[in-house]
């Protein structure tokens, strides 16, 4: 399921804008023009961030803010205001706005603010989550009784004590950053900040002003100094996930205030000390990309000193009961099916796939299960077909009747075309792990044709 997003705003045309730049980055968005269409769509639609104009025609931003943060799951809240009216802004933040920003807007912050509320979101629920299976195999919300865990928590341990970077090597999926947070968390600097960000999500020309911040007329559309990262972090931790993504001329600016522990903010003559522990993570080969001139040498090695290799699902298969278990209680919380349990064929199933996606596919694959179980039990036909396949089990189930590679089911009338292109889109996303993107660019779409195939109910 896409990310929900509702924008606020009375200028239509904005709008409209704010909707087309959100959909191409593949969010679901609806818009209100007023505060009370934004309160019955927070109400009925439950979006997970709201993006509101401070002054709308029938009442302001505020009255809305106070809704949500008074619904059971509040959304992000991220206001906009006209110049001239910060101080209404930071009255806002004050009753619970997550950010703002002002008018006129710039699309690139937009979007990077966007993406960064709803990750350090998604971080704060795992986090949440995982504390809450603490006594259940769980370190610092890494949950695992395993062998090759139990020693992975020991080499956290051990490296948390220092203030050297940390480099966390592993495939995607399998937890990097909760190893960059409990390290953190292990370490003398764990009542500060801990601040984490994905390089790859930073368009190039704005990484330096985020990771060292600038000062007011730096650029155009700076009217005000910002901090950046750094010094947002100062004194704790920042985690640069997706290292290997960082453009080379930044990585020598990176590689010099770790060697100097100090920043210059975009426009500043001013240099600025800060106490900042880097933990940077990657799936990728940094050494190959050194060796293809593509990461600096230097920081590499700068970076590779304490570096931690956290271990893929197939290498800790014990866990995967544990694991499964721990997503289905969460999920059926979420979901209000309460009592539900694993059938050992299912399991069983579990067991046997390799989860090349790691935890991230596990959880997901559960949640589907999940989804798709009417009774008490999950069964062996809840899973997706990949995963019933790599056991060997054969099911014809209702809930995935494009079971394998087949669109047709033995023995029913010819469907129509509609039907065989639904099934085939889905075949296509369980290959993918649900990931829209290149589930559309393989069926050769754009993402808001294949979000309208998959929501044929939202049509007029």
């Amino acid at each position: 399921m896409s990310v929900r997003i509702l924008v606020v705003e009375d200028d239509r045309s904005l709008a409209d804008l704010l909707q087309e730049e959100l959909e191409q980055e593949g969010y679901e968005v609806r818009v209100a023009n007023d505060c009370a269409g934004g309160i019955a769509l927070c109400d009925e639609w439950e979006p997970v961030l709201v993006l509101s104009d401070l002054r709308l025609p029938d009442d302001d931003g505020m009255a809305l803010l106070r809704f949500t943060r008074n619904q059971p799951d509040p959304p992000l809240f991220l206001l906009v205001t006209a110049f001239g009216t910060v101080d209404q802004a930071v009255e806002a933040l004050k009753a619970g706005a997550d950010e703002f920003l002002t008018k006129p807007l710039s699309m690139d912050h937009l979007l990077l603010m966007v993406r960064r509320l709803l990750e350090q979101r998604e971080l704060r629920r795992e986090v949440s989550v995982y504390r809450a299976s603490q006594g259940q195999g769980s370190f610092h919300g890494l949950i695992g009784g395993s062998a090759v865990m139990h020693g992975l928590f020991g080499e956290i341990r051990q490296v948390a004590q220092g203030s050297m970077p940390v480099l966390v090597l592993g495939e995607s999926g399998v937890g990097k950053e909760l190893v960059a947070r409990a390290i953190h968390n292990e370490s003398p600097r764990a009542e500060r900040a801990f601040v984490a960000v994905n390089c790859a999500g930073i368009p190039a020309d704005l990484m330096e002003s985020e990771f060292f911040g600038h000062s007011k007329g730096a650029f155009t559309g700076a009217d005000r100094a910002r901090p950046g990262l750094f010094a947002q972090a100062d004194g704790g931790t920042l985690l640069l996930d997706e290292i290997a993504e960082m453009p080379l001329q930044l990585q020598a600016k990176l590689l010099r205030a770790l060697q100097e522990g100090t920043i210059k903010a975009v426009g500043s003559d001013r240099e600025q000390s800060v106490d900042v522990r880097i933990i940077a993570s990657t799936h990728q080969d940094l050494q190959g990309r050194v060796a293809r001139g593509e990461f600096r040498e230097d920081l590499y090695y700068r970076l590779e000193t304490l570096a931690i290799q956290v271990p893929p699902l197939r290498e800790r298969s014990d866990d995967i009961e544990r694991l499964a278990m721990y997503f289905m209680e969460q999920s059926a919380a979420r979901n209000g099916k309460q009592g539900l349990r694993f059938d050992d064929a299912a399991l069983e199933c579990l067991r046997h796939y390799e989860y090349p996606g790691n935890i991230r596919e596990l959880a997901n694959t559960v949640e589907r299960a999940v989804t798709f179980c009417n009774g008490d039990r999950i069964l062996v036909e809840h899973l997706p077909p990949r995963v019933q396949q790599a056991s060997g089990a054969s099911v014809a189930s209702a809930a995935a009747p494009h079971a394998g590679v087949g669109l047709l089911n033995p023995g029913e009338s010819l469907p129509t075309l509609e039907t065989l292109q639904q099934r085939y889109v889905e075949y296509v996303l369980s290959q993918v792990n649900g990931n829209k993107r290149q589930a559309a660019q393989i069926l050769g779409v754009n993402r808001r044709t294949l979000y309208r195939w998959l929501s044929p109910e939202d049509e007029d």
